[in-house]
């Protein structure tokens, strides 16, 4: 309805609410007044007839049917006026009873009554709770209901009901039709009331209801009237008590005429709080009390009904605020919950539970603002090669990968550090009074990384590099953004130094040379920071050393330990793999050769130069220079790195044994096609994978182990156990056969002075 629209239907309601108090005053005489009341009753109700037939021909659904049957029912009220107006105005009769004319008014609420069923089923919110949903909104819908029905119904006794119910009628069919207009509208009030109380129609559709309603309320309070004065026997009814006979019908047809506008259809939304929704459940219950404080103030008491169901009103109500009280503490719960997860959310990382960077900035922040001054280490992690993982299994795989990842990371730290996600694959770490050393910590973490992830049921090996920083308690005015921007420096120098790196932030003035770099510069001499380390291969029999494994070691200029893996892959990767081979075979034969130890030496080279000249005249060069005994040098091939022609493989293998070196097969068991390189390269001995021996399924170990070294023993081969690090593997390893071992078990690599009180000058060369 159209703003000037509105204005003229109110002016219209109020000029004829003029009318009505006018023509009450009877000015003109009684016998204007009833023909003026009575023209004004059926003007309306046949006003309300003809909105009804004119807009139900506009509407479809359901929306035309519940129009149609308010008009069928107004229709019926209207004849009804028809036949009252002829008894009084031409019979001149007075309020007859039962008559035709009470047969049109009693179909009203007939009709009225589906009508309003069919709106509320038409333009309920499906899908949707409605919008005062509740934890006991059903048990609240229940009480309310009661609530309004039992005060309307205190009210319609009062009004009407109750001296009809006591009067003495001239038969049973008068006092029936007289209790039939409180009992009929008592259930229409009722369901309208109660459709507006629980929003049961949705907003643009909420005017047809409302006024439809207070037009229900107008006809009822009128028939309350009238059956009142039927009962008592009166002879005429004022123009003032017919005022809902008129008014209700003109309300009636304005709901019949209000069509929301299409951009008022889709606006569900509530506005506000609607006062009255939440009004018009007690309404009905002041008029109880103002209606009973009357009759006592009065001296004429509440008869029994009046006062039993009062009482039974009021334990409804109390019921009702009970469960008001209980909505409100779940929702006050409910809000508590929702910022204790708001607040989780904002210092969280949704993928992986840990910190987000505006906790780890807050803590950081607070432990170096500590005046205690407590031991602090600060680690920025960042996966090595991420990209290929989510370039291999996708994002979702990536993102498996991190959360996994952060739960290591978890695990590795104490309760009193903080692990956080920085963001994509940048992870940091802050620990507060950590007792170990930094780079102890930092050890911890890499090995934790190491063990393969699965990832969409495929094993996926992870790096990481990382950068530490250990703040000065001396250095003034520190800040965490300082701390961080130091750490991030250090993990990307360790990137630089081939990846899989822990750098040790310290402050210099030049950057940090990469191995590549400082290997070029050593220009075939030794490099700054490079050195070997040996770790000995001991006899199982007596635990006595029979060979060492030369291991490289560099130490960067700046200080920081970079683990090999990370500087044997920057030199591969820079094309220097050969001069590195080089580089450890030729220094591996001179220190073994000057410290006069009568033992073995085992030298890793690159699978992928084994049938290369340039290492064929290497391996010759050592051996004639330092004298070396025949198979006193063992060239290691790891079998991590494939052989791509086995048959020229073969041959330099044969070539290298000719020149009185022996070829062993590294880390047997773990890479690629072991069985084929048993079969199709002719070494001298296999080295065990360690992951054979420090599985944590020891049977199912122990039976592999004992399958791999009878093979070994069955084609003459000598067979090493690597990676033991406990008398329980040494036993296990022991009762397989394994007659050779290397492992911190039996020393960590140092420098071979370490080794001479261990060796007996008269071991015999067995690897």
């Amino acid at each position: 309805m159209s703003s000037r629209r509105y204005q003229v239907a109110v002016a219209l309601v109020v000029v004829m609410a003029a009318l009505v108090a006018v023509n009450g005053l009877a000015l003109w005489g009684d016998r204007l007044a009833l023909w003026v009341d009575d023209a004004m009753q059926l003007g309306t109700g046949l006003s309300a007839v003809v909105c009804g037939w004119l807009v139900a021909r506009r509407v479809n659904g359901p929306q035309r049917w519940w129009r149609v049957l308010i008009a069928v029912g107004m229709f019926g009220w209207s004849c009804g006026q028809c036949i009252w107006s002829w008894y009084q105005l031409v019979e001149n009769k007075g309020l007859p009873s039962p008559s035709l004319a009470d047969v049109g008014y009693l179909s009203f609420p007939v009709f009225a009554l589906p009508a309003l069923f069919v709106l509320a089923k038409a333009r309920r919110q499906r899908g949707t709770r409605p919008t005062q949903w509740t934890t006991h909104f059903g048990m609240a819908v229940v009480l309310d209901g009661l609530v309004v029905t039992g005060s309307l119904f205190i009210l319609v006794w009062t009004a009407a009901l109750g001296t009809v119910v006591q009067a003495s009628a001239p038969d049973a069919l008068a006092w029936a039709v007289a209790i039939a207009y409180p009992l009929s509208d008592l259930v229409v009030v009722v369901v309208a009331v109660l459709l507006v109380v629980f929003d049961r129609v949705e907003r643009p559709y909420r005017a047809n209801l409302l006024l439809l309603a207070a037009g229900i309320v107008a006809l009822a309070c009128s028939d309350s009237i009238f059956a009142y004065l039927v009962s008592i026997g009166a002879e005429s009814m004022k123009p003032w008590s017919d005022a809902g006979f008129v008014l209700g019908p003109l309300l009636i047809a304005y709901a019949l005429l209000a069509v929301p506008r299409e951009n008022e259809r889709e606006d569900t939304e509530p506005g506000g709080v609607d006062w009255l929704q939440l009004i018009l459940p007690y309404l009905p219950v002041m008029a109880v009390t103002l209606v009973i404080a009357s009759q006592l103030l009065f001296g004429e008491g509440p008869d029994w009904v009046e006062v039993s169901l009062s009482a039974l009103v009021i334990f409804l109500v109390l019921a009702r605020q009970l469960l008001s009280l209980l909505d409100n503490r779940l929702l006050l719960r409910r809000v508590y919950e929702g910022q204790r997860q708001l607040r989780y959310q904002a210092f969280h990382d949704p993928l992986t539970g840990l910190a987000n960077r505006a906790l780890f900035a807050d803590r950081l922040d607070h432990a170096v603002a500590d005046g205690s001054r407590r031991p602090l280490v600060l680690i920025f992690v960042d996966l090595d090669d991420f990209k290929e993982v989510n370039d291999r299994f996708g994002h979702a795989g990536g993102d498996a990968l991190l959360h996994a990842v952060g739960q290591r990371l978890q695990d590795c730290v104490r309760s009193t550090g903080t692990v956080a996600r920085l963001g994509g694959d940048e992870f940091a770490i802050l620990l507060e009074g950590e007792p170990e050393a930094p780079q102890a910590v930092a050890d911890r973490i890499r090995n934790a990384l190491r063990r393969p992830f699965a990832v969409h049921g495929t094993l996926v090996n992870v790096r990481a590099s990382m950068g530490v920083v250990v703040p000065d308690p001396s250095e003034p005015l520190i800040s965490s953004d300082v701390l961080l921007g130091r750490a991030d420096t250090s993990m990307y120098a360790g990137k630089r130094l081939g990846k899989d790196a822990v750098v040790v932030y310290r402050p210099t003035h030049d950057g940090p040379l990469d191995f590549p770099t400082v290997l070029r510069q050593a220009q075939g001499g030794i490099p700054i920071g490079f050195r070997l380390a040996y770790q000995p291969i001991v006899r199982l029999a007596d635990e006595v050393p029979v060979a060492v494994e030369a291991l490289a070691r560099w130490t960067s200029p700046d200080g920081t330990r970079v683990p090999p893996e990370s500087f044997v892959l920057a030199a591969e990767g820079a094309g220097l793999g050969a001069e590195l081979d080089k580089l450890v075979l030729d220094l591996a034969c001179l220190q073994i050769t000057e410290a006069g130890l009568d033992l073995a030496v085992h030298v890793n080279i690159g699978a992928s130069r084994l049938g290369t000249a340039a290492l064929q005249e290497s391996i010759s060069s050592v051996v004639s220079r330092y004298r070396l005994a025949p198979g006193q040098l063992v060239v290691e091939i790891t079998e991590t790195v494939p052989v791509l022609d086995l048959d020229e493989g073969a041959k330099a293998i044969r070539r290298l044994q000719a020149l009185g070196v022996r070829v062993a097969l590294d880390d047997f068991g773990a890479g690629y096609s072991s069985l084929t390189y048993l079969h199709a390269l002719p070494v001298d001995l296999v080295k065990l994978d360690r992951a054979l021996t420090t599985g944590d399924r020891p049977e199912r170990d122990a039976a592999l182990c004992r399958s791999l070294v009878g093979l070994g023993n069955g084609l003459g081969l000598a067979v090493v156990a690597e990676g033991i690090e406990t008398a329980e593997q040494t036993e296990r390893i022991t009762l397989a056969g394994c007659a050779l071992a290397q492992g911190y078990r039996f020393g960590r690599p140092g420098p071979l002075p370490a080794l001479r009180p261990r060796v007996s000058p008269l071991v015999p060369r067995e690897v």
